[in-house]
């Protein structure tokens, strides 16, 4: 399943916005940051690259997809070794699948959200 990341977040309301970590029973925790992640290393079709864009070590970076691969209990990420003919990462079928559930339950909860971030943006301003 091909890939292709979305760079944009949803719009923030008046500039309030909703962060959205979602806890599964399997003890999987997905959030921003491992997402934006997958969506790097789809991109640019490495870890590394995809952590230094991040602003993040090679070996967090593989902390975090080990991770999600341990409670998901599939791979998140296809690899290759590295070397003289290079390497390489490409998002699993399961990875694009976390990736764009994921964009899509944002995508609801910030529509949700919409008129409870304008009221308690209000609180207090008047």
């Amino acid at each position: 399943m091909a890939i292709t990341p979305s760079k944009s977040q949803p719009a923030p309301v008046a500039g309030h916005r909703l962060i959205l970590r979602v806890d599964l029973a399997s003890g999987a925790r997905i959030g921003p940051g491992k997402v934006a992640l997958l969506e790097e290393i789809a991109r640019s079709g490495s870890i590394s690259a995809a952590g230094r864009a991040l602003r993040m070590s090679y070996r967090r970076a593989w902390e975090l997809v080990e991770d999600l691969n341990r409670h998901l209990g599939t791979p998140v990420l296809a690899t290759a070794a590295g070397g003289a003919g290079g390497g390489g990462a490409q998002l699993t079928e399961a990875g694009a699948r976390l990736v764009a559930e994921y964009r899509a339950l944002e995508a609801a909860a910030q529509a949700g959200a919409a008129a409870h971030l304008e009221a308690l943006g209000r609180i207090g301003t008047g």
